[in-house]
């Protein structure tokens, strides 16, 4: 890959930004990065190769990196959210099992073997995703602890989950990668804890920023490519990897300059890098060709909406239910585990996408309209957790 490829990489990924600059819109700048792919990738002018090992393997860095900001926003620390989460773990449970059976009638319909990846693309909320727009409209997370605590649950279960089903003949060995990555994460987290009160990582801190060593950034990357190499031995995918760190930085507090550095290297490079190869690689000619992929993809993101309406019975009110449903992290990954296994059928990506993109128009709309509730002191607050 050259760097005048390169160059062209990262020009049509501030498409994101501009197609996300009015803030009235809520549109995920992830959108803009995937229009772009589709324009320079197979879909398009074919500018740019995305089987090329450099790309790839760049790619795969900022995916990792994107998990570990997806991780980390896991609300684990805040004492609202830990209130609330026995009843957000039951709206999850109510929308796994109504997944679970929307799923099966999809799979039935659609004649696809998919079955179970549609559960988890049902069940699949995105913390990345809805916490910033709550937070866009001035919804804070005590007012919708519940929901959060929801998604939460439902963020941690369906990345853990979606490798197993992409591949179930490699269950066994992706399980026993699992369990290796997250005695390690929950040994590091003990370890880190200790470090913490002890007064040490506030040491280590200050010595770092003086000499400008940026030791937590190298320690991060360092967690996070060791996850990856166990991943990749055990046929899991770096998602794992980097959901695990997100998840350890979550729940020890992520520094705030680890953070903006974090921020800086995913956002700013690596990020786009990945969704523009997402996009790349992506052939909607197949989905043009296969229309019965389009109205799975239409019915991918309907079926969502409706599954988290389940969540109605744990006391989550009808447009937080609804908001609930935005998804995008988990159906990225389920493409791109799909486009690593050579698993989905032909257009089937494209119309995994088009699920996720159907749903996330749907929580904004419906958290538009939460916030309007709030504004006016309707009864969109969430039911206190008992």
């Amino acid at each position: 890959m050259s760097f005048a490829l390169l160059a062209l990489v990262v020009a049509v990924g501030l498409l994101g930004p501009i197609a996300s600059a009015r803030a009235r819109w809520r549109v995920p700048v992830v959108v803009g990065e995937l229009v772009g792919g589709l324009i320079i990738g197979t879909s398009g002018f074919r500018l740019v190769d995305p089987t090329n090992d450099d790309f790839t393997l760049l790619a795969q860095i900022g995916f990792g990196l994107t998990m570990v900001v997806v991780g980390s926003q896991v609300p684990l620390r805040d004492p609202d959210v830990r209130a609330a989460f026995a009843r957000g773990a039951l709206g999850a449970a109510a929308v796994g099992a109504a997944s679970a059976v929307l799923a099966a009638l999809l799979a039935l319909v659609s004649h696809s073997g998919h079955g179970l990846l549609y559960g988890v693309l049902l069940a699949s909320s995105s913390a990345a995703l809805v916490l910033p727009m709550l937070q866009s409209v001035g919804i804070g997370k005590r007012s919708a602890a519940q929901l959060v605590a929801q998604i939460a649950v439902a963020d941690v279960v369906c990345v853990v989950v979606l490798p197993l089903v992409i591949e179930p003949a490699r269950a066994l060995s992706a399980g026993i990668g699992l369990l290796v990555i997250a005695a390690i994460t929950v040994g590091l987290g003990f370890v880190l804890v200790r470090f913490v009160r002890s007064g040490r990582r506030q040491f280590v801190h200050a010595y770092s920023e003086r000499r400008r060593f940026a030791l937590e950034l190298r320690f991060s990357l360092l967690v996070l490519f060791s996850f990856a190499a166990i991943a990749q031995f055990a046929h899991l995918s770096i998602m794992i990897a980097g959901f695990a760190l997100g998840l350890l930085l979550s729940a020890v507090g992520e520094p705030h300059r680890l953070a903006r550095q974090l921020f800086g290297m995913t956002e700013g490079f690596f990020g786009p890098l990945f969704f523009v190869w997402l996009g790349a690689s992506l052939d909607l000619r197949e989905l043009v060709a296969h229309p019965a992929m389009i109205l799975l993809g239409l019915a991918l993101g309907a079926g969502a909406v409706l599954a988290h309406l389940a969540s109605r019975a744990a006391g989550l009110p009808w447009a937080q239910a609804v908001a609930s449903a935005g998804q995008l992290g988990v159906p990225v990954a389920a493409v791109t585990l799909g486009l690593e296994t050579n698993t989905l059928a032909p257009g089937e990506g494209g119309a995994i996408l088009l699920g996720a993109l159907v749903s996330v128009a749907t929580s904004a709309i419906s958290i538009a309209a939460v916030a309007r509730r709030q504004q006016a002191g309707g009864p969109a607050r969430a039911t206190p957790a008992s």
